[in-house]
This record gives structure tokens, C-alpha cells and sequence, in this order.
């Protein structure tokens, strides 16, 4: 039986996410996903006159290739794939899979080196194309969020298919703010944080760029930071889930890191290279329809009250000059339910508790 609402998905990463148009080629990039919505994107971006690549991995041979990863193998990939990418004009990712932790057991030194040479790709693909990123619901998923799996399907196509256009005035209010924004302070349960987002261009994502969105991010002084931050929401990365980061700056650095049984492993991914110890993005999340994470930070990272304060890569639309292989969106959730916290913006309360105090900004409150 046909599903309607994955022709609704796949029109909207087609005609709004990605905006493709007649004679545009894309690359439609899928990771253990069923045939239906492969189809629909291929029908939908032909409908529109475009050109569909399409490209399909498996999660378990993944694994398989990172756990033996060479230093030549992968430069050749790396150039391959660069070279693919730079055909492209736009990419659409859609990523599934039965297992959120295949890659938990792949060495370190072998992720660093794929990283490593998969960065330039990455790099090409976030400046150079118009591309959307989302996850396909699966069991696995469902488990995570602790639902049913039907209830999972129906919570995903929501938050998926919400009407992004409706936050864009408020978005774009916000990113005026942050604009004309130097000091911002953040204060919470275990958290006390100072740093300038002065001179740091805003963007506002309404669903261009990952499914689901929802929110408007900046980057800091690179070497502004100061303070400490505990973050709340559970989070996965290269594979290994942590719980209850704890980080402390000075001079934009982070020079102490614990995540209880996950200190060493943390301590690793931050050592990966001089930026990964910096901080790349700074973020507010307002998705009106995710409101409790679930290890994955796509949904997460959009929870509506929360922040995300990410070591590691700047992105270049609000560059602040780092540059790593990392790029760790760690998730802070400050609504009451959750401990609460503030945001203020050069000494005035912006969010309390999760909630937009600035009346151009009440929409974005859920």
C-alpha cells in the first residue's frame, strides 16, 4: 500500500527544500532506505525538469569499509566522490538504517582518517550546492523516542511536512537580532556561559537546508568563550552515544571535558585536530513538534527551548574562521520541564525558560 505522505516529502525536498529546476542535475544520495521514496524523488525531480543521480549504501558495509580505512584507499575515494559532487548542483541525503550505533566499534584513528579526506567533499557539497539532509524513520528510531513504531511514522511525517514558510518572518526576526548582537550570555542549571557573536552573520533555516528544521545559527569569536556549559540532552557521535557533556572554555578553548564513563572517548574526538576544541555554531532551536530528544541530532538539535553550542567547523554563511573535522552539535533544552534557563542579548533577556520574551519573535514559541 502506497504511503500519500511520501510524495508530500519528496515534493517538498524537491520544490521548496532544494528548489530545483529545469536542467539542474542532483544527487540523490540514500543510506538504507526503502525503494518508495527513492522512486518519489527520482519521479518528482524529473517533473520538474531536473536530472536525478542516484546513489545507494548500506550501513553494515559502511562500517566495513571505515574498520580497514588506508591512507590511499580513501584519498581515492575522496577524489572521486569531489569529483562527482562538483557535477552536482544539488543534493538531497536520505539517511535510515536499523542501527544508530553501527559505527561505535570502527578504531578512532580509522574515522579521523576518512574524516579527514571526506571534509573537502562535505565542503563542496554545503558551499557549492543547493542540498537537503534527513533522516528515514525506521523500528530503531522509534525505540530511541520511546514510541511505536506507527506513532514514530506519523510524529515524523508531522515534523517533517511542517509548514516552514508560516516561521520565516519570525526567523528572519530573529536573525536580525543576532545581527546587530555582540555579548550573549547563557545561564542554566551547571552553566554559565559569556562569549561575541559581534560581526557573525545570522541564517535562518526554514527547511532549505535539513528536514525536519527550525532554527537560526551563528558562530562565536572564535576566541571569545568563556565559562562552563552542561548539556542536558543526550547526544551520538562517530558512533559512540555520550550522556551529561560537560565542557569549560577559556579563550574560546575548550580546556576541560568529561562525560563521566565517556571522558576518554570525548577527550579523543576533541583532540582530532587544533579546531575540534573551538567552537563552530551557536544556535537556537524552536521546532514546534519536537520537544524530547532522541539521540539523533537532526530532530535534536531543532527541540523546541533548546540551544546548540557546537565544537568544532564553522559553517561558511557564519564564518568565524574555524576550521576542523569535527562538527558536534551538542544540545542544550532550557524550557522549565527541563531545568530552564536564560539567553540574554547584550545584558536584555531574550528566552526565559525556553520562551521568546521579544514580541517579533512569539511565533517561534510553539
Amino acid at each position: 500500500m502506497h504511503d500519500d505522505r511520501i510524495d508530500a516529502l519528496a515534493r517538498q525536498l524537491v520544490r521548496y527544500s532544494t528548489s530545483l529546476k529545469k536542467g539542474e542535475k542532483v544527487l540523490i544520495d540514500l543510506y538504507d532506505v526503502p525503494d518508495s521514496i527513492a522512486l518519489a524523488l527520482v519521479r518528482e525531480a524529473r517533473a520538474k525538469g531536473a536530472v536525478p543521480f542516484v546513489k545507494i549504501h548500506q550501513g553494515r558495509i559502511t562500517r566495513e569499509m571505515l574498520k580497514g580505512a588506508e591512507e590511499a584507499q580513501y584519498q581515492i575515494m575522496a577524489k572521486h566522490l569531489l569529483a562527482e559532487m562538483k557535477d552536482m548542483d544539488a543534493y538531497i541525503a536520505l539517511r535510515g538504517g536499523t542501527n544508530n550505533v553501527e559505527n561505535s566499534d570502527v578504531p578512532a584513528d580509522r574515522m579521523r582518517l576518512a574524516m579527514k579526506h571526506m571534509r573537502p567533499v562535505i565542503d563542496h557539497r554545503v558551499k557549492k550546492t543547493k542540498w537537503c539532509v534527513l533522516r528515514w524513520p525506521s523500528p530503531s528510531m522509534a525505540q530511541q523516542a520511546g514510541m511505536s513504531t506507527e506513532a514514530f511514522e506519523d510524529f515524523y511525517f508531522n515534523v517533517c511536512l511542517l509548514d516552514y514558510k508560516a516561521l520565516i518572518p519570525a526567523m528572519n526576526a530573529l536573525k536580525k537580532l543576532m545581527d546587530k548582537t555582540d555579548s550573549v550570555h547563557i545561564k542554566g542549571p551547571e552553566t554559565d556561559l559569556r562569549f561575541s557573536i559581534k560581526g557573525i552573520n545570522a541564517v535562518a533555516s526554514g527547511g532549505n537546508y535539513n528536514i525536519p528544521d527550525g532554527e537560526v545559527f551563528t558562530s562565536p569569536v572564535r576566541d571569545s568563550v568563556e565559562g562552563h556549559i552542561s548539556y542536558n540532552a543526550p547526544t551520538i557521535y562517530q558512533g559512540i552515544p555520550f550522556d551529561a557533556i560537560r565542557l569549560e572554555f577559556s579563550k574560546g578553548k575548550v580546556i576541560k571535558a568529561e562525560a563521566g564513563a565517556r571522558t576518554k572517548e570525548l577527550n579523543k574526538i576533541l583532540d582530532s585536530d587544533e579546531g575540534a576544541r573551538y567552537v563552530g555554531e551557536f544556535a537556537l532551536g524552536f521546532h514546534p513538534l519536537i520537544r524530547e530528544p532522541m539521540r539523533d541530532i537532526l530532530f535534536d538539535e531543532k527541540i523546541c527551548g533548546s540551544f546548540h553550542f557546537t565544537p568544532g567547523q564553522a559553517y561558511e554563511e557564519a564564518d568565524n574562521g574555524n576550521r576542523s573535522q569535527v562538527h558536534w552539535d551538542m544540545v542544550s533544552i532550557q524550557r522549565k520541564d527541563w531545568g530552564g534557563g536564560e539567553i540574554w542579548f547584550d545584558g536584555k533577556l531574550i528566552r526565559k525558560n525556553g520562551v521568546f520574551l521579544v514580541k517579533a519573535l512569539e511565533k517561534l514559541n510553539g
